[in-house]
C-alpha cells in the first residue's frame, strides 16, 4: 500500500457568487474539523479567492487556499492576468495549470501550460498539472500518447526538487461534467502509465512520491473504488465540489481512515 497521502480539489469553476462562496467554503471547512487522513483544497472563482481564504483561516482549517489559474509573467501590462505574487498575497498556496476547459476551450498549448507551471513553482506555490484526452483521442487509441505528451510538456524545465511540488490529476476530457467516467480499471491504467513517464523523466522514486488524483465526474457514490486503485491518489472534482456535503464525502472515501 501507497503511503502517499491523499490529496482532493474542488475546482468550483465559474459558478458561486460571494454568499455562495463563503456558505461553500463554510460547509468545507467543518466538514473537514478534525480529519487528517487527506488534504483537501478549495479552487473558488478569482473574485472570491479573499473572501473564502478569511473564512479558512477563521475557521483554522486544513483546506488549503487553492487558484484556478495563474499567469507565467511577475508584473507588467498583461491586462486581465494574475500573477502568482499577487495570487500568494491573498494567501493562495496552490494552482491549477492545464484544465481541459483552459486546453480546449481557453486555447491554451503545452508551451504556455509549462511557463505556468514553472512560475508558479518558481514563485514557491504548488501546482496541479491536469493531464487527459479527449473522446475523439480515446477513441483512436491515443489516450497514453496524449497523456504522455502532456506530462512531458508540463513538467519541462521542472527541478528534481520542485517535483515535491507537483501533483498530477488525469481528467478524461471525455468524463468531466458528463456523467460518464472511466472505469476503475482504466483510470489505474491510465495513472500507472503517467507515473512510469514521472519515472523516466525524475526516477522511480520520485515517480513512487507523486500524487496523481483522477477527476472526471467524481461522486460520492463512485469514489471509494475509484479511490481504492495503487496509482489513485485522491481526485480533481468538479460539479460535486459544489455541495460540501459531496465533497466531504469523497475526501472521506479518498482516506478511509478518515470515516
Amino acid at each position: 500500500m501507497s503511503d502517499r497521502k491523499p490529496y482532493v480539489g474542488g475546482n468550483w469553476k465559474m459558478n458561486t457568487d460571494h454568499q455562495s462562496a463563503s456558505e461553500l467554503a463554510r460547509g468545507v471547512a467543518d466538514g473537514r474539523a478534525g480529519g487528517d487522513g487527506a488534504e483537501a483544497a478549495d479552487f473558488p472563482p478569482f473574485p472570491y479567492l479573499a473572501a473564502v481564504g478569511a473564512i479558512l483561516r477563521e475557521r483554522q482549517s486544513s483546506v488549503k487556499l487553492g487558484a484556478q489559474d495563474v499567469y507565467h509573467e511577475s508584473d507588467g501590462a498583461f491586462t486581465g492576468e494574475i500573477s502568482a505574487a499577487m495570487l500568494k498575497d491573498v494567501g493562495v498556496s496552490v494552482v491549477l495549470a492545464g484544465h481541459s476547459e483552459r486546453r480546449h476551450v481557453i486555447g491554451e498549448d503545452d508551451t504556455l501550460i509549462n511557463a505556468k507551471v514553472r512560475a508558479a513553482l518558481d514563485a514557491g506555490l504548488e501546482v496541479i498539472l491536469c493531464v487527459g484526452e479527449t473522446l475523439e483521442q480515446r477513441e483512436a487509441g491515443q489516450t497514453d500518447a496524449v497523456n504522455e505528451r502532456q506530462t512531458r510538456a508540463g513538467l519541462a524545465n521542472v527541478g528534481a526538487e520542485q517535483l515535491a511540488h507537483v501533483t498530477i490529476a488525469y481528467e478524461p476530457v471525455w468524463a468531466i461534467g458528463t456523467g460518464r467516467t472511466a472505469s476503475p480499471e482504466d483510470a489505474q491504467n491510465a495513472h500507472a502509465k503517467i507515473r512510469a513517464v514521472v519515472a523516466e523523466l525524475f526516477g522511480i522514486e520520485a515517480a513512487g512520491r507523486i500524487r496523481i488524483q483522477y477527476g472526471g465526474s467524481v461522486k460520492p457514490g463512485n469514489a471509494a473504488e475509484l479511490m481504492a486503485q495503487a496509482d489513485i491518489d485522491g481526485g480533481l472534482i468538479g460539479g460535486a465540489s459544489l455541495k460540501a456535503g459531496d465533497f466531504c464525502q469523497i475526501v472521506r472515501a479518498s482516506a478511509p481512515a478518515m470515516a
